[in-house]
């Protein structure tokens, strides 16, 4: 993964951001909306790509492009920030290659452990019922 040359392959646009700032909100244009292009970026090999869009197929468009919408500061200078290195841990985590699960037994001690315990309530269960004699009624 190229993250220069998929930076600039990036479209960013700026738009008015709801929620705190005041006035501010209604004037500045804050809100930052980065687009990638997955399907025909130069920064990633065929691989990586087949590889995000199966890990992100729920945050990619139908044409293969990755949008995501920043709008957690006042300011659009560090919105565009918080973007930048939102797409880099997406991207990221994206690539990531998952460990292979390695299947275990369980131990002998601690099966030797779980009947023991089974036995103690068993008994205990045993101990609570009432015995009745063929001659009692």
């Amino acid at each position: 993964m190229d993250f220069k040359t998929i930076l600039s392959e990036l479209i960013i646009k700026a738009t008015r951001s709801s929620g705190k700032g005041g006035q501010n909100v209604n004037k500045v244009s804050s809100r930052i909306q980065l687009f990638y292009d997955v399907v025909n970026s130069n920064g990633i090999s065929d691989e990586e790509k087949i590889l995000i869009q199966h890990k992100l197929k729920n945050k990619l468009s139908d044409e293969g492009v990755l949008l995501l919408d920043v709008q957690e500061d006042r300011s659009q200078l560090s919105n565009k920030k918080i973007a930048l290195k939102k797409l880099e841990e997406v991207l990221t985590n994206a690539l990531k290659k998952n460990k292979k699960r390695i299947k275990t037994s369980v131990s002998a001690g601690a099966k030797k452990k779980r009947l023991s315990g089974k036995k103690i309530q068993g008994e205990k269960k045993q101990l609570r019922q009432k015995k009745y004699s063929a001659g009692e009624e």
